[in-house]
């Protein structure tokens, strides 16, 4: 019987271990390095003090991101900052037809260094441009020309 329970007791304390602690991978951001394809430096429009350079390329797992470096600055007081890949440097919505020369990446959230991930699929080599557009006053804040 004392074997029995010696037995049960070393089990039970050997099956509790700590585990270690789980890794916690981060969707929005590239693994590993970013092979930049394309960059273009955001020229400002509407005096939002849009600056920076953003880049596209495909991380070490092949996952497309759209990047902005840590230089990158537009006015944020709107809250309402969106980035759009375009066909050119103007932000034209075309909702009867889907906005084909358009796709929505993301609302900006802070200056400085940004990732956006592009949806599997997507053929970015048809963009050639970068648009940050105000949703609050239907402005455009700034654009890169992707090159």
């Amino acid at each position: 019987m004392k074997k029995v329970i010696l037995f049960l007791f070393v089990i039970i304390f050997a099956a509790c271990g700590e585990d270690e602690k789980p890794v916690i991978i981060d969707s929005s951001l590239p693994n590993g390095v970013l092979t930049v394809q394309r960059t273009g430096t955001f020229v400002d429009q509407n005096a939002s003090g849009s600056a920076g350079r953003a880049s596209i390329g495909p991380d070490t797992q092949g996952t497309t991101f759209l990047a902005f470096n840590n230089e990158f600055r537009t006015k944020l007081s709107t809250g309402t900052v969106t980035v759009w890949l375009s066909t050119s440097d103007t932000f034209t919505a075309s909702p009867g037809t889907g906005s084909p020369n358009l796709l929505l990446v993301g609302p900006v959230r802070n200056a400085g260094e940004n990732f956006f991930r592009i949806p599997t699929g997507v053929d970015v080599g048809k963009y050639t441009h970068v648009i940050l557009w105000c949703g609050a006053v239907s402005v455009p804040f700034g654009n890169a020309r992707l090159q």
